[in-house]
């Protein structure tokens, strides 16, 4: 063939657990086979400046805010989807609800020219299938249970999660062992590059080196426990470094910034940022709400507290991070997350047992093996690349 086959990869905001494992199998593509093919990094929903794309994109974001806000609402939004079961739910929200997106996003598909469509979000994976050109369609499951609006048709599937993996086994009439594989969780690249020495990612950070350190994290969008969290260990003034990571919630940044450190308790709110490694590695403890961030502090041998469950794709999550690989454990009220690190601060052996088995899961992380199944299927079609 005179050009090289065209990958696209279709980035939508609707959180970063869709957005950053997407981003490491490009990476991860180009440095292996960048000779080869041709990557096009897409901002599905808003490159072309279609209000109906636009809009759609701020619709998934606002129901990922009101699933984090609401947890009865994220347990019902799911609970919905397997109701009515993979077919009518893709259709209903990426069609039949929503026309003038439908148009426009499988338009764009076809002005994309892929040859293979990779996508870690269903709404891309849905219109990719459904357009004129109808490219080749890999999606990447980041989750420990593919939901029935990742159940939808497509030429491979990837599942990150041994147990989401086995779950979807179960299916089929959907899933075989050509069109489902289990790969590594596609951790970002970047996490690589940092060392895992507390200590000295301390010292770079200007922090205590000698402190208890634990790094709070409620998704992008910053919608959880953390303010109570904060201000529980400060009215207790335990010897405690607190790094609260706020996302894109500007209001309750700026509210943990005015926060009167304690005697001994030192509270370091942070804005957004990408880079968040460096403190995630110095920390004892990560607490967050279940989903993908609580990979990152895995990786790195440090223990989570899972603070909060906000769909049942979420309890799945949690599940797999404290009865599957047992790293973590499940505590959802503040007070009682407060008392469990006051049990850490006393006796550190504690979290020796939960230490150890994140570390076992360290070879489980990184992109490559996603990277070759992307460059197999895409075989399949031009078997001479």
């Amino acid at each position: 063939m005179n050009k090289k086959p065209r990958i696209v990869f279709a980035f939508t905001e609707a959180g970063l657990g869709h957005i950053m494992p997407l981003k490491s199998i490009a990476d991860a593509v180009e440095k292996k086979y960048g000779d080869k093919v041709e990557i096009i990094r897409s901002n599905f929903f808003t490159e072309t400046n279609k209000p109906p794309l636009i809009k759609y994109e701020k619709f998934l974001i606002n129901e990922v805010k009101k699933q984090n806000k609401h947890n009865w609402y994220g347990y019902a939004t799911t609970f919905i989807m397997e109701i009515f079961g993979s077919k009518i739910d893709n259709h209903a929200v990426m069609k039949w609800f929503t026309p003038k997106a439908y148009k426009e996003a499988t338009k764009h598909v076809d002005e994309l020219d892929a040859d293979l469509f990779v996508s870690t979000h269903w709404a891309t994976n849905y219109y990719a299938i459904h357009s004129k050109s109808k490219p080749l369609t890999l999606t990447y499951v980041p989750d420990a249970f593919i939901n029935p609006v990742f159940r939808y048709d497509c030429d491979l599937t990837l599942c990150s999660m041994k147990t989401g993996y086995d779950e979807a086994k179960r299916h089929k009439k959907r899933y075989n062992d050509n069109n489902l594989k289990l790969v590594h969780f596609c951790i970002r690249n970047e996490a690589f590059e940092f060392s895992f020495d507390k200590m000295e990612n301390r010292k770079k950070l200007g922090l205590d080196e000698n402190k208890f350190t634990i790094t709070l994290a409620e998704g992008g969008y910053g919608l959880g426990k953390m303010e109570e969290i904060c201000k529980l260990i400060l009215e207790k003034d335990l010897p405690i470094t607190c790094i609260p990571i706020c996302g894109k919630n500007e209001e309750l940044y700026n509210r943990l910034s005015n926060l009167k450190n304690g005697k001994n308790a030192v509270i370091k709110p942070l804005p957004f940022t990408p880079d968040l490694f460096g403190y995630i590695a110095s920390s004892d403890v990560f607490l967050g709400k279940s989903g993908n961030m609580i990979a990152e502090p895995t990786f790195f041998g440090v223990p989570s507290i899972i603070t909060k469950h906000t769909t049942n794709i979420e309890k799945h999550i949690a599940d797999y991070y404290v009865n599957y690989l047992k790293c973590a454990v499940n505590i959802l009220k503040p007070k009682k997350i407060v008392e469990k690190l006051e049990e850490f601060l006393v006796n550190k052996e504690l979290l020796t047992p939960y230490i150890e088995n994140a570390k076992k899961a360290h070879d489980l992380f990184g992109a490559e093996k996603s990277a070759d199944y992307v460059y197999e299927l895409l075989k399949k079609k031009y078997p001479n690349i």
